[in-house]
């Protein structure tokens, strides 16, 4: 038997036996292992660079194929460069065959010249020495010297031009008033379509109706005492005459007649008529025509279309609501002018609305003129300055009745649309001792021309007809008579619109059968 103390020893050594033919087996099959991953990687590996030559191969392919179709394509640009050049030196070589052509036909055609023109110069001195020759021959022939006929030569022909002046007249008048007809026309109905004003003309009323006839005495007061506290307080004269149920407010100042009426208004409604009421009642009237006005000139202003103006100018303008001219409402006329400018400056490519201003300011004056000294133009044109308006705007109002030559062409337009406000139908009204005196001074400046028989103004003096001696005055001499009549008419007379001038001459032939 075996000691049982060799066991432990036997033991450990069988474990380690054991352990080391574990440990070499698993040494074996690791190694093997190793082995076959390094042998599958270099496969693997291998395939790799075999697909990594074959991409490589197939990139290369297609880019000598993109690279070939691009050199296709260059070799194309290069052959049709070089087929336009072909084009271009053939043309080249065309085109200067044609200018040495040319040259040569313009070397010849120079020649040709110089030799006609040494031909014209010796034709030219052949005939000088001929005409000279003539001359001398006439001379002789007419015992006349040179300045005689040179004289005698001129006289008929003065004598020719004068028969033939008043056809050219004729013919160029006729022409000229086509054209100028048919522009103006053109424009000035334009800018009157445009502009559609009322055809109506205003009168101011200064009567005061009263209820009956105890009010006259009221207004009258106590020994008139009422009457001239009003009168002093207004700036006014009171008429309280017979005529029932009317007292009449007159005074020259149309702002302050306007204010006593309201003012005397105020009073009869009230029925508290003595001194101290009469003050307040007018100073509260005045009040509120001044704002009155102030709005009459700002709505003015507004319609139009004229914008920042001084506040003094706005209150002339509305106190030109209460002044009228020909019985045409001054304010009225003077937005009308300025629409009319500014659209006949609109027609004429100008500024319509430095044309608006000058139109609606151009009357300015009369709202001034019974305060300061000289006519309304000048009264308008200094005011105008005095406040900072432009240029144009003060030559307008200073210049639109030509009381001083014309500078700009604005002050122009507001004449022309003056004109047309003042003598459109219905506009202003005249009085019949000015209308009959217009049309005889018409009549009898026409009758001051040699060779006229009779003469009449017709169509309220818009056109003068005037009957010639055909005897006298033949048909040249007749339009030359016309346009020296019209200019005469220009000149002498002061008229609205414009005049129409017709010379008529009769030629009669009587025969008698015997």
């Amino acid at each position: 038997m075996i000691p049982t103390y060799l066991f432990f020893p036997l033991g450990v050594i069988l474990g380690m036996a054991i352990v080391y033919l574990l440990l070499r087996a698993v040494t074996g099959s690791a190694y093997k292992r190793r082995d076959e991953i390094l042998m599958q990687a270099e496969h693997d590996a291998e395939n790799i660079r075999k697909a990594q030559e074959l991409s490589g191969k197939e990139e290369l392919l297609k880019r000598r194929e993109e690279l070939d179709a691009e050199n296709d394509k260059t070799r194309e640009e290069l052959r049709d460069l070089e087929r336009r050049v072909e084009r271009r030196e053939a043309t080249v070589a065309e085109l200067q065959q044609e200018i040495a052509k040319r040259e040569r036909m313009v070397e010849s055609n120079q020649r040709k010249l110089a030799e006609k023109l040494e031909a014209i110069e010796s034709r030219e001195g052949e005939l000088q020495q001929v005409l000279k020759d003539q001359r001398e021959q006439l001379f002789k022939i007419s015992s006349l010297d040179q300045q005689s006929a040179t004289d005698m030569l001129l006289n008929q022909l003065r004598s020719d031009l004068k028969a033939e002046t008043g056809g050219i007249i004729l013919k160029h008048q006729s022409e000229l008033k086509q054209t100028c007809d048919k522009m103006a026309r053109e424009v000035i109905g334009m800018a009157v379509q445009r502009y559609a004003a009322a055809h109506t003309s205003e009168t101011t009323v200064s009567s005061v109706d009263i209820p009956n006839d105890e009010m006259k005495g009221r207004i009258i007061g106590r020994e008139g005492r009422n009457i001239r506290a009003f009168e002093k307080a207004t700036g006014v004269d009171v008429i309280v005459d017979d005529t029932p149920g009317v007292v009449i407010v007159s005074a020259f100042d149309t702002v302050r007649r306007e204010t006593a009426k309201l003012a005397l208004v105020k009073l009869i409604q009230d029925g508290r008529i003595h001194p101290s009421r009469i003050e307040e009642i007018v100073t509260e009237t005045q009040k509120e025509m001044d704002r009155h006005i102030r709005q009459l000139g700002t709505e003015g202003a507004e319609e139009a279309g004229v914008h920042g103006m001084h506040e003094k100018l706005i209150d002339l303008m509305g106190r030109l609501n209460f002044r009228v001219s020909y019985s045409q409402n001054v304010l009225r006329h003077s937005i009308e002018v300025a629409f009319l400018t500014g659209m006949l400056a609109e027609q004429l490519g100008l500024d319509a609305k430095l044309a608006r201003r000058c139109g609606f300011l151009h009357d300015i004056g009369k709202a001034a003129d019974h305060e300061m000294e000289g006519g309304h133009p000048a009264v308008g044109a200094e005011l105008l300055k005095r406040y900072g308006e432009r240029p144009e705007v003060v030559h307008a109002a200073a210049g639109h009745h030509d009381d001083i030559r014309v500078d700009y062409i604005y002050t122009v337009l507001v004449a022309s649309a003056d004109a047309i406000s003042a003598a459109r139908p219905g506009a202003r009204r005249e009085t019949l001792e000015k209308y009959v005196k217009r049309l005889e001074e018409l009549e009898s400046l026409a009758c001051g021309f040699p060779g006229v028989e009779q003469a009449y103004a017709v169509q309220a003096g818009r056109e003068i007809r005037v009957i010639v001696n055909s005897g006298q005055v033949g048909d040249r001499e007749a339009a030359t008579m016309c346009r020296d009549m019209a200019k005469a008419i220009e000149q002498a007379l002061t008229y609205p619109g414009e005049i129409k001038v017709s010379v008529l001459r009769e030629t009669r032939v009587v025969e008698f059968a015997r």
